[in-house]
């Protein structure tokens, strides 16, 4: 049987990920309103569907976003809105699925961040990036690097958390059995 709940979540995070990576790429902004709505709803979803458990596991599943978004983002590493936006799409999630969502989301992150790097700084001057790093880790000292533009360098974030939701998404056995239900309801 096809549980509307759930189903409702998952197009809600589609929705949310969707206008997030649009907006991400285009204007690198996530928009702030989009990421509150997201998130009541998710509490709202997650209470409809399990309960004061539900509302629970969403707002474990928000804190413990925060929890581990925060220092990237006081690292530079990640934008506000990347931060808010996970925390938002969290609260519609459990705790497993959540941190593969994340998870995935990071590792593609990495890689998507490396070849954007190499897009707008070229090859040569990211080796010499790197070399100048390096060096730092060995002599266990930080020499600020004149290659200010590799510091300011903004990575649309957003994609790569997305594609590591879908990737999330093909190995969750409830979205698996929500997309079944669906499908078969449908006739597909």
């Amino acid at each position: 049987m096809l549980d509307y709940v759930k189903l409702a979540m998952m197009i809600t995070i589609f929705v949310v990920f969707a206008i997030s990576f649009y907006t991400d790429l285009r204007f690198r902004r996530i928009p702030n309103l989009l990421c509150l709505v997201a998130l009541i709803l998710g509490l709202v979803l997650q209470l409809l569907h399990k309960g004061s458990a539900g509302l629970f596991e969403g707002l474990l599943c928000v804190g413990l976003a925060f929890i581990i978004l925060f220092p990237f983002f006081a690292l530079r590493a990640l934008g506000a809105g990347d931060v808010k936006m996970m925390m938002a799409v969290a609260s519609m999630m459990n705790i497993e699925f959540f941190l593969l969502t994340l998870g995935y989301g990071m590792v593609i992150g990495f890689f998507t961040s490396i070849a954007f790097a190499l897009y707008k700084l070229g090859f040569k001057r990211l080796t010499a990036i790197v070399r100048h790093y390096i060096r730092c880790l060995y002599l266990r000292q930080f020499i600020a690097s004149n290659d200010n533009e590799f510091m300011k360098l903004k990575v649309p974030y957003a994609p790569a958390l997305a594609v590591g939701w879908v990737i999330a998404c093909s190995q969750n056995t409830e979205v698996m059995m929500v997309v079944s239900a669906l499908r078969y309801q449908v006739g597909i």
